[in-house]
């Protein structure tokens, strides 16, 4: 008869320390150049296997964006959409806004691109039948994996998401099939703080209260 492993206790000294992980993620927008190795880089991408997705069909893929002429036509995006941003916002918040580095990608030494295949073979269709769309949330929480994990790793990440989605994926020859999610920087953070940039800077604030909760 074959052992069934137990699950391990999750005591309270192990749960503290992740609560100080999930206070200790940030979205990190300023990063030394101090290159990631290929093997921290693999595990992480590993770990996202880990991560829950709808009907088991990982739908995840991921490209690392490397060659400079690519970059440069992911970095242009960005300042056009940031122009564009910088001149949509109020006037009360404009000169806060342009004050904000609202991205690495100067500076962070990986940059990465997530997306999802919206029908995967893998998983047989599972629990996609009226929700399509759990492939790209799947994504999300392989992002979101990643993302704790590189934490604790002294990572950082941070989410551009002020870019043209069409521009990156013609930059990127990103396979029709997958459907770009996100666009990240990973590196070591050039400052470290408990405090949110834009919490820090007076963009927003984090609520002290939980989410709004409705009881039906």
């Amino acid at each position: 008869m074959t052992d069934i492993p137990q699950p391990p206790e999750f005591d309270a000294a192990f749960r503290d320390r992740l609560l100080e992980l999930f206070r200790w993620r940030r979205d990190v927008r300023s990063f030394q150049r101090t290159p990631v190795s290929d093997e921290t880089l693999h595990g992480l991408f590993s770990l996202a296997n880990l991560a829950p997705s709808v009907g088991l069909s990982q739908p995840w893929r991921f490209v690392r964006v490397d060659d400079p002429v690519r970059r440069a036509v992911v970095r242009a995006s960005f300042e056009a959409c940031n122009a564009e941003a910088l001149a949509a916002q109020d006037q009360s918040r404009a000169a806060l806004y342009a004050r904000l580095k609202l991205a690495g990608l100067d500076d962070a030494p990986v940059q990465i691109a997530v997306c999802a295949v919206d029908a995967p073979e893998q998983g047989g269709g599972l629990g996609r039948l009226t929700m399509p769309e759990t492939t790209a949330y799947s994504a999300v929480m392989a992002i979101h994996t990643i993302w704790l994990a590189a934490r604790a790793m002294g990572l950082g990440m941070g989410w551009v998401s002020i870019l043209d989605p069409a521009a990156v994926v013609a930059a990127l020859d990103i396979p029709p099939a997958w459907k770009l999610v996100g666009y990240f920087c990973l590196g070591y953070p050039a400052a470290e703080s408990l405090t949110p940039e834009l919490e820090r800077l007076g963009w927003e604030r984090r609520s002290a209260s939980g989410p709004e909760l409705l009881r039906r």
